[in-house]
């Protein structure tokens, strides 16, 4: 037996760390998948070298599952599609995770238990959509639903991605314009009071400013290197974890646009995980940690026992109080009309296109206060400035 250290998450997105003893690697990803852990680096523990498991992103799953579908829906055998899928891959890394899934399914395994072999590669969800795609034995429609869903997340995540140039643009361009003000433009006309204890107070401050970022500069840095490390550590303490993404859901202004966001993403996934015939305690547990949220997982928790002591979903999620009134009449309509489903589906899209939209708001919001924010310290150069300025032309009026 071998020993394996680890470092990686559970399903709530908490830091685990441990050592799990099993034959080879494959074993080991399983074990730690039974335990509920995601692995995200490895080794052996009499190994110096560190493996880093290949993470598939939306991009290559949209594809894969779009190949797999196309190649099942004509009519081939899944190991030759895995076969002629594993020979398009371009990465050599997920060209040899793709080897490995085919020789086991060729030897007879399951293609899902393949998957859960390496669940550090491919995420939780599309294993138990493969799962109940084999019960079910229309494993090439949920390879359709599992293209559509992770082409629509890559979408999103490409939407974010692009709203965000125009604001960290912006935001570097006030950085650099804060910078210039006080370290180039301030000095040179603060040294123009003969007597600088008569400066005015707001030049004194603007001028203790610009000679902490001249002379101390480092400690500046240091500062903010010391915070950004304190803020991801808090973000591994559960209780400022869970307040934190209690505030992106309840936050003022925010709030309702993040919310729409999670909306979009739970029902789209909620719709597939039902449609596939999973258990509908299953999938609630599964579409609610696919949001990545605490505070939604700990909702959902309660959602969950009330459900299995016979409550209905609609009324359940009322009570979290997470969802716009919209949506829980949406998941009413389906459970009286016996087609959550389909109305989840429906529902999904319509919330998707309120999700870009929700992207551009925010950003919308970003952009007046960075803008504001620039706009305000240049008002202060300047009122601080003035006064010297206004001297020594005075002065050379005098002359």
């Amino acid at each position: 037996m071998r020993s394996y250290s680890y470092s990686g998450q559970d399903a709530k997105g908490m830091p685990k760390k441990g050592i799990i003893t099993a034959e080879n690697d494959q074993e080991f990803l399983q074990k730690a998948k039974e335990k509920g852990i995601y692995v995200r680096d490895y080794q052996e523990s009499d190994s110096s070298e560190a493996k880093s498991i290949y993470k598939f992103g939306t991009k290559e799953l949209a594809f894969n599952c779009r190949q797999l579908s196309a190649m099942l829906t004509s009519g081939l055998t899944l190991v030759k599609a895995i076969d002629i899928l594993t020979k398009e891959q371009e990465n050599e890394k997920a060209r040899a995770i793709w080897q490995d899934v085919y020789e086991n399914v060729q030897k007879g395994e399951s293609f899902s238990s393949t998957l859960e072999m390496h669940a550090g590669s491919f995420p939780d969800f599309l294993i138990s959509m493969v799962g109940a795609g084999e019960s079910s034995g229309s494993l090439d429609i949920v390879m359709t639903r599992m293209s559509d869903h992770y082409a629509k997340e890559n979408k999103l995540k490409n939407t974010i991605k692009s709203a965000m140039i125009y604001p960290i643009i912006l935001l570097v361009l006030c950085v650099a314009v804060v910078i210039l003000l006080f370290t180039f433009i301030m000095p040179t006309f603060i040294d123009m009071f003969d007597d600088k204890s008569q400066m005015p107070f707001l030049t004194k401050v603007l001028a203790a400013i610009s000679d902490f970022l001249k002379s101390k500069w480092y400690l500046l840095i240091g500062i903010i290197v010391i915070g950004v490390a304190a803020f991801i550590y808090a973000m591994k303490v559960p209780k400022f974890r869970l307040k934190f993404d209690r505030m992106l859901v309840k936050g003022p202004g925010f709030g309702p646009l993040i919310t729409k966001i999670y909306t979009g993403r739970f029902s789209r996934t909620l719709s597939s995980l039902y449609s596939s015939g999973l258990p509908m305690v299953e999938c609630l547990d599964r579409a609610s940690r696919i949001l990545g949220n605490t505070y939604v997982d700990q909702k959902f928790e309660e959602v969950i026992d009330e459900v299995k002591q016979g409550e209905p979903l609609s009324a359940a999620i009322t009570r979290t109080e997470l969802f716009e009134p919209m949506f829980c009449s949406v998941i009413y309509v389906g459970e009286e009309a016996g087609a959550l489903d389909s109305i989840l589906e429906k529902s999904s899209d319509y919330y998707e296109e309120e999700s870009d939209a929700a992207v551009q708001r925010l950003v919308d919001m970003i952009q007046p206060i960075l803008i504001i924010f620039m706009g305000v310290i240049i008002g202060l150069v300047v009122m601080g400035i003035y006064p010297a300025l206004y001297g020594s032309i005075s002065n050379i009026e005098n002359e």
